[in-house]
């Protein structure tokens, strides 16, 4: 975790820490957006049921992409810290080009 005094230092990075936050208040709002489409296309269900059918799976496979994507990008955005604290292990150790 990180400190108080870590937020005006710039000798580690807090992102890697908070990122699994943001990620888990995705995950959130995703399936809220889901339960959502999910109770619209009920309630459309009753005026047409094709088209509620149609927007009742439409929601389920976006709640189910949009799980796959932000683990995708919060994955991303780790694996370029982790690529900075091993060029750093590298330059620290004095294998670098000279």
């Amino acid at each position: 975790m990180f400190s108080f005094s870590d937020l005006f230092q710039w000798d580690r990075f807090i992102t890697p820490t908070i990122i699994k936050t943001f990620y888990w208040l995705v995950i959130a709002l995703i399936c809220l957006f889901g339960l959502s489409g999910i109770f619209s296309g009920l309630a459309t269900m009753a005026i047409s049921p094709f088209g509620g059918f149609l927007l009742l799976l439409s929601s389920i496979a976006s709640v189910v992409v949009g799980i796959v994507f932000s683990r995708i990008a919060a994955e991303l955005i780790l694996i370029v810290f982790r690529i900075n604290e091993h060029l750093g292990a590298i330059r620290d150790q004095g294998g670098g080009m000279r």
